[in-house]
């Protein structure tokens, strides 16, 4: 028959499966073709976004400005390849897993290095809320219908990303492998087949939008000088969510198979090279057919139902127009993946996260918690705050994209731009020592990391100054308070580690050692605990009770003396009926007379079975240990007593060591004891 513990731990076993090993975990280690789909699915599926947060900013002042849309998509390519570039710089010379945090942290101190992790803890929260909010969009954009049910989809999707990555990250990475590489071959295709359209057919694509009109908004319709400059760096700052997710990679090495570093170099080549391709064709394919798309549906001249039926993304118009139609198997081909590796880009900030936080509470800027490995070896405790955050934005948000996106890149842009200036140090300090042999090499990674740094800050500054009005300035509100909260936390370890400290007074013995034994009735819990008191030899023994009840007080006295109890009984009266403050009171003047002693408080406790049992028996022994551990110098020793209930209850197969328990419940209730013998040796 299972137990108590092994039926409450069935909902779990059900959702992690069985739990592994400690000594497993180099099992776990991720190959590159598992490590490509999971680390970069983030920068890959936002090729998906990427073209339409341009269009959206461009389409503000109608078509005039459409044009530019190549030029900056090139750009965005530009700024990918150094950031690449030089993430590949970091990995090789950081691989132990903290990314920018670590190469901050090792090069400018810890305020640089707790900005970092700020801004990369609200980056991950921003790429899992976006990522499945666009996810949502293009099931929508295929099943229109759904759009009233989007909040609903996008959480009950993070719930499944959370149930993947509990199970363990080899696990998650065969799942999330096939999806990825069907949408990076989908969009290739789709790709190919347009262009092939395009300039080898008489049929080139025409999007479903092509026959709409733009309508400026108020305020963009007469462009020009500093204006003009400053929309188009608006629009480019769109674009550059094309880069989110580069550093998660950094932040993963350690997941990667030996070589780490090499492996995962060659898969930061991989998704840049990939990326690229997929956002440049994306785009191309977007402006020959002809896509229009607009922050507010009713700015197309033509769209009759704008204020009901929403927009299909930039993808889908563009797959319809590829493949013939949104009735074609092509065009839900894409749809299926692309709203998939949207769902799982999310996984790369589910992997970056936990790992970056694991860090963080082993340098003692986050809880402990956040450190532990989990039934199936991967950070659980961090990978349920993530969801748990970015389900909050969801609902706060109502899963709408273009609004998510606003917040989203400056935490990144933030960790891109001081990792790239760490590097640079980094490098300046290691060519102070380095022989002949190495410094072309060294000479050749800081060019390329100032590089990155200049273009990175650079970008940085336009994101701010573009997009703080529309929702950024709740991401630049938000990384100040993580920040002061990391601090706060490292004070108070930082405290406590210096109040555990071992001085000349810890060595100290107590004068003398008090026990004192919580008497209710005379019963085999209170006679184990005696005889366990006893066995400890302490120097004072004393038995104490608290008359709440005169005529069951005498029957107790009665009893004492009946039994012929080698303990002095001492009884407290409490002419308000409480047991616990006569207690504590008590323990105060025993530890107010002699400073230097040591009080020992046993108390019985009961072991119950069911959990019925907890309700029908009180709490008083739990109020004054919970009370009596505030004491200084006062340790409280519970003696538990088994009720034939609990017998058989924690079978052998039972939880692990670790593995959270229902608490003990205590009571002073119990029937007549069978034997009233007081022995030492129990």
């Amino acid at each position: 028959m299972p137990s108590l513990s092994d039926l409450g731990q069935l909902p779990k076993r059900l959702v992690l499966g069985r739990p592994v090993r400690s000594d497993r975990v180099g099992e776990s280690l991720l190959p590159k073709r598992l490590a490509l789909p999971i680390f970069a699915s983030d920068p890959l599926s936002s090729v998906a976004y990427a073209t339409q947060e341009i269009l959206i900013v461009l389409t503000l002042a109608g078509s005039a400005f459409l044009y530019l849309a190549p030029w900056l998509a090139a750009c965005v390519v530009v700024l990918l390849t150094v950031v690449v570039l030089s993430y590949r710089q970091v990995v090789h010379a950081y691989p132990s897993g903290g990314g920018d945090y670590e190469v901050a942290s090792k090069n400018f101190g810890q305020f640089a290095s707790l900005v970092v992790a700020s801004a990369l803890l609200t980056d991950y929260v921003l790429t899992v809320a976006v990522s499945v909010s666009s996810g949502t969009d293009n099931i929508i954009s295929a099943f229109p219908s759904l759009d009233e049910y989007r909040v609903p989809i996008a959480v009950g999707l993070v719930c499944l990303l959370v149930a993947a990555n509990l199970r363990g990250l080899r696990e998650s990475g065969k799942t999330f492998a096939l999806p990825t590489y069907l949408f990076i071959s989908s969009i290739l295709l789709m790709i190919g087949t347009g262009l092939f359209r395009e300039f080898f057919t008489d049929s080139p694509p025409v999007a479903e939008s092509a026959g709409y009109t733009l309508q400026a908004e108020p305020g963009y319709t007469q462009l020009a000088g500093l204006a003009l400059v400053f929309f188009v760096l608006r629009a480019f700052s769109s674009g550059c969510t094309a880069l989110t997710g580069v550093e998660a990679i950094a932040n993963g090495v350690p997941a990667f198979r030996p070589p780490k570093s090499r492996n995962a170099a060659t898969t930061l080549a991989l998704m840049g090279g990939i990326a690229a391709t997929m956002f440049i064709g994306v785009t191309a394919l977007a402006l020959l057919s002809d896509v229009k798309y607009t922050e507010n549906t009713c700015d197309l001249i033509g769209f009759v139902d704008c204020e009901t039926e929403p927009q299909r993304t930039v993808i889908a118009q563009v797959a319809s127009a590829v493949f013939g139609g949104d009735t074609s198997f092509g065009f839900y081909l894409i749809q299926a993946a692309t709203a998939l590796v949207l769902i799982l880009a999310a996984n790369t900030a589910f992997n970056g996260f936990p790992l970056l936080g694991s860090v963080l509470a082993q340098d003692r800027f986050l809880p402990r918690q956040l450190h532990t490995r989990g039934d199936k070896l991967v950070y659980s405790n961090g990978i349920l705050l993530l969801a748990g955050f970015a389900i909050l934005l969801l609902v706060v948000f109502e899963a709408d994209s273009t609004h998510l996106i606003q917040m989203y890149i400056i935490g990144v842009f933030t960790s891109f731009s001081i990792g790239q200036w760490g590097m640079v140090r980094h490098w300046n300090r290691e060519l102070r020592t380095a022989g002949p042999a190495e410094r072309s090499r060294m000479l050749r990674s800081r060019v390329i990391n100032t590089v990155g740094g200049t273009l990175t800050t650079f970008v940085l500054v336009i994101v701010v100054v573009t997009k703080f009005a529309t929702g950024a300035w709740l991401v630049i509100v938000a990384m100040p308070i993580i920040f002061a909260l990391m601090r706060a936390i490292n004070r108070h370890y930082a405290n406590v580690s210096e109040q555990l400290t071992p001085d000349s007074d810890a060595r100290t013995l107590p004068s003398k050692v008090h026990a004192v034994v919580l008497v209710s009735k005379v019963h085999k819990p209170t006679l184990r605990a005696l005889a366990f008191a006893r066995a400890t030899r302490p120097d004072v023994l004393t038995a104490l009770t608290v008359n709440v009840d005169d005529a069951d007080t005498r029957a107790l006295q009665a009893d004492w003396d009946r039994y012929d109890i080698p303990v002095s009984l001492t009884v407290l009266e409490s002419p308000y009926r409480e047991i616990t403050r006569p207690v504590v009171e008590y323990v105060r003047d025993i530890r107010r007379s002699s400073p230097r002693e040591l009080v020992i408080v046993f108390v019985p406790q009961y072991v119950v079975g069911h959990w019925w049992e907890n309700v029908l028996h009180n709490q008083s022994a739990l109020r004054l240990r919970t009370r009596l551990q505030f004491q200084p110098g006062v340790m409280i020793t519970s003696v538990p007593w088994q009720l034939e209930s609990s017998v058989g209850r924690e079978e052998v197969h039972g939880p692990a060591v670790g593995d959270l328990r229902r608490g003990l419940t205590t009571d002073a209730l119990d029937p007549e004891p069978a034997d009233l013998t007081v022995r030492s040796d129990v």
